[in-house]
C-alpha cells in the first residue's frame, strides 16, 4: 500500500472510530465474540513500503491469515464501492486475488464477513454483512489501540535498528 493510501486508511480509521462507541460502553457491540490468536509482524516485506520498522497486526487462525490491514482495507473498499472487482482494483489487485482473500475471510468466521450477487443484467454486487462491519470495526478499534500501546517500545527500538537490512 502506497503512502497516499496509508494517509487515506488511517484518515478514514480516525472518522470510523470517532462515530462508534468502544466495546463495553454502550452501543459498543459486544455481542460478537473473536476467539481467534492475535500476532504481530514486525516487518512485511511484501507489503511494507516502509523504510522504518512497522509494526502490522493480524489475525491468525491455524494456518490461515483471517484478517489483516490489507483484507480490513478490502472489505472497506468493498463497503465504499459495493464492487469486489472495484475494491481490487483501488488497492491494485485483480478480482480473482481480491476473491481469493474474501474467500479465506469468510472461510475463518462463523459466518461470511461479505456477500456477493452475480452479475447479469442487473449487474452484480457485493456488500459486507451484518458480521463484517461488525469485525471491520473491531479490527480497526484493535489496530490503533495495538499502535497507541507499542508506541514508545517501537520508537525505541527504530533507534537501534539498521536503516535498512544488510
Amino acid at each position: 500500500m502506497g503512502r497516499a493510501a496509508t494517509q487515506l486508511a488511517r484518515a478514514s480509521t480516525a472518522v470510523l472510530f470517532s462515530r462508534f462507541p468502544p466495546p463495553g460502553t454502550p452501543g459498543g457491540g459486544d455481542e460478537v465474540g473473536l476467539p481467534l490468536a492475535a500476532t504481530w509482524v514486525i516487518h512485511d516485506p511484501m507489503r511494507s513500503n516502509s523504510r522504518d520498522p512497522v509494526a502490522r497486526l493480524r489475525i491468525v487462525l491455524g494456518r490461515d491469515i483471517a484478517l489483516g490491514p490489507g483484507k480490513a482495507d478490502l472489505l472497506e473498499g468493498i463497503r465504499e464501492t459495493g464492487s469486489i472487482a472495484a475494491a481490487g482494483r483501488r488497492m491494485g489487485m485483480s478480482y480473482k486475488q481480491a476473491w481469493l482473500l474474501i474467500d479465506t475471510m469468510n472461510a475463518c468466521f462463523a459466518k461470511p464477513l461479505v456477500a456477493a450477487a452475480k452479475g447479469g443484467k442487473a449487474g452484480g454486487g457485493a456488500h459486507l454483512t451484518p458480521l463484517g462491519k461488525n469485525v471491520l470495526l473491531r479490527f480497526r478499534r484493535m489496530q490503533a489501540s495495538s499502535e497507541r500501546a507499542i508506541a514508545r517500545d517501537l520508537a525505541a527500538l527504530k533507534r537501534v535498528m539498521r536503516k535498512a537490512p544488510k
